[in-house]
């Protein structure tokens, strides 16, 4: 059988996108000053899970793609309770009528946050 691994995402601020994804409730589990290819890597995890997010970050490459290029989706219980828990640690939720959007007891519930680089982080109640 075949395991997908991980993602690696190019970073602009190192400490900066660690700091975010924690505030997810990823978890730094391991880190490397210098790659083989020269570059800093952080590995973050999320508990439960065996995939994990691997953040690369080179100070001679400027992080640069299209709008939308792609996104990360995490599922949660509860997502009126996460996402509070977000927003108040300082991270902007959207759309902005997000609680308003949600059909009170049906599926479906999502939100969005964007990472410093601009990456989109889907959020799904399961």
């Amino acid at each position: 059988m075949i395991k997908f691994l991980h993602t690696r995402i190019r970073v602009a601020d190192l400490e900066k996108t660690i700091s975010f994804y924690e505030t997810l409730g990823f978890k730094l589990t391991r880190r490397t000053d210098k790659s083989p290819a020269g570059n800093q890597l952080a590995f973050l995890e999320l508990e439960g899970n065996d995939h994990f997010l691997e953040l690369c970050y080179s100070p001679d490459f400027e992080v640069k793609f299209p709008e939308d290029l792609m996104h990360t989706a995490l599922g949660v219980e509860d997502i009126v309770a996460y996402c509070d828990k977000v927003e108040k640690a300082g991270i902007e939720i959207w759309p902005a009528d997000w609680r308003e959007a949600f059909p009170s007891g049906k599926k479906g519930k999502m939100a969005f946050v964007t990472d410093p680089d601009g990456y989109e982080v889907e959020i799904l109640e399961r």
